[in-house]
């Protein structure tokens, strides 16, 4: 049987239901699926091809993903640090939005985004921003899988004139991107204090009516539930149901301030939850009770937020970070162990956001997957895969990506672009944004 190429690793963890861990494993990639897993000897004699990647000293693994982020925001990152959410948010990066949102910045800072992620061995990601028909471009141009959506906010922005003009635009994305294998189109309310009862119904009922999902902020800062308290009487997860707003297609960024009873309902309703523990400490937001949250059955996938509050896009990152952070708050080194991490960032982000191809190393499925060279010092001796890439992996690490079925990194550079020029471009717009040292208007 012919294959259009082999994978092997020393290591190769499918992250499947059976949670395999193959010694000297193999898979074969025919047509961008995933035609079969073994043994390297096995697969070696079962099907003919001329390109082996990987090898000793290699592990393989799914692609990861990252559940939650705002990728064209790279280019405000270190714009304001060390600041509360929502003086960060109102007094810096929504002014400064108003000042630099175009396409051709959007366009521009996804591809630093796109580039950084794919390094680092993020083969899917989950955007809530702006002119997302330029981040579909760059997507399909780079070879990323993406969720892009559309954003929803009440009040007039640089790129929409309020809610109606956002569902609009939100309608349009998702009519353009249906069908299309790579790149698939959400819709993206901001929040519950950002958009109003009846924005949020028509959010819902556009959601229904094409079957995408729906990804909003939910619960990140104490301030935001007692905003809601104040208005509605209700915690935020509470008002959403009164609305009819939750169920299975439903992803819920951050979710730190949530009761126990609120938990028991995203759980009744199916909502997902995406876990974003490094911009949750920078801006001292809070620690979602993500142990509790597992207990209890939610699906919770981990995010890195975007770059201007975390400041970096790594998966690999938040899987080290979400595991460490939930032993010391619980007092518990059981709490989140890394298998459940690294679930976590691969096959439970994929259930999270709907995308039933990705997320593990299954016949079937599509090859989306990356493989780490294990040969460094700080991966050395090896006695627990698993261990080392939770506790000491590096984006570094990353060798080789595949995404569908496609290799674009090889030898931790990416195969086709140039990463110099991407650089250049963002260096740019970086000069031209510290040169405009006045306020920016607000939005």
């Amino acid at each position: 049987m012919r294959a259009d190429c082999l994978v092997r690793g020393e290591y190769l963890l499918t992250m499947d239901a059976e949670g395999r861990l193959l010694r000297d494993g193999a898979l074969a990639v025919k047509d961008g699926k995933i035609a079969r897993v073994g043994s390297f000897s096995e697969l070696r004699k079962a099907f003919e091809t001329e390109e082996v990647l990987g090898g000793e000293g290699m592990a393989v693994m799914p692609g990861l993903i990252n559940a939650h982020t705002h990728a064209a925001m790279v280019f405000m990152r270190g714009m304001a640090d060390d600041l509360p959410l929502r003086e960060w948010l109102e007094g810096h990066i929504w002014p400064a939005e108003g000042r630099w949102l175009s396409p051709e910045f959007v366009r521009d800072a996804v591809e630093l985004a796109a580039l950084e992620m794919l390094l680092a061995g993020v083969t899917t990601f989950h955007d809530m921003y702006f002119f997302e028909e330029e981040a579909a471009r760059v997507a399909r141009r780079m070879g990323i899988r993406a969720v892009l959506g559309a954003g929803v906010v009440d009040f007039p922005t640089r790129t929409t004139s309020g809610a109606d003009d956002c569902l609009r635009k939100a309608e349009a994305l998702i009519e353009a991107l249906k069908g299309d294998g790579l790149v698939t189109p959400a819709v993206a309310p901001h929040s519950a204090y950002a958009c109003s009862a009846e924005t949020l119904k028509k959010v819902r009922d556009l959601s229904m009516r094409h079957g995408v999902l729906v990804h909003i902020h939910v619960s990140e800062t104490e301030w935001e539930v007692a905003e809601m308290m104040s208005k509605h009487g209700r915690r935020p997860v509470e008002y959403l149901e009164g609305l009819g707003f939750l169920g299975r297609n439903v992803l819920a960024a951050h979710a730190v301030w949530v009761s126990e009873g609120e938990i028991e309902l995203m759980v009744r309703k199916g909502v997902g939850v995406a876990h974003c523990p490094e911009s949750n400490l920078k801006l001292a937001s809070g620690v979602a009770p993500v142990p509790r949250m597992l207990h209890a059955g939610l699906t919770v996938a981990l995010g890195t937020d975007g770059a201007a509050s975390n400041n970096d896009l790594s998966i690999l990152g938040e899987v080290s970070t979400a595991s460490r952070l939930h032993k010391a708050m619980a007092k518990d080194p059981t709490a989140l162990g890394c298998r459940t991490a690294l679930l976590m960032a691969t096959r439970w982000g994929a259930e999270a956001l709907g995308l039933t191809q990705v997320g593990s190393l299954e016949p079937g499925k599509v090859a989306d997957l990356i493989i780490l060279d294990l040969r460094k010092p700080h991966l050395t001796p090896l006695y627990d895969v698993c261990s080392h890439l939770v506790y000491s992996a590096r984006p570094s690490d990353v060798d080789t990506v595949m995404v569908d079925g496609s290799v674009l990194v090889r030898g931790g550079r990416l195969v086709h672009g140039d990463q110099e020029e991407i650089l250049a471009k963002a260096r740019s717009w970086g000069e031209r944004i510290r040169a405009e040292n006045a306020a920016p208007p607000s939005l």
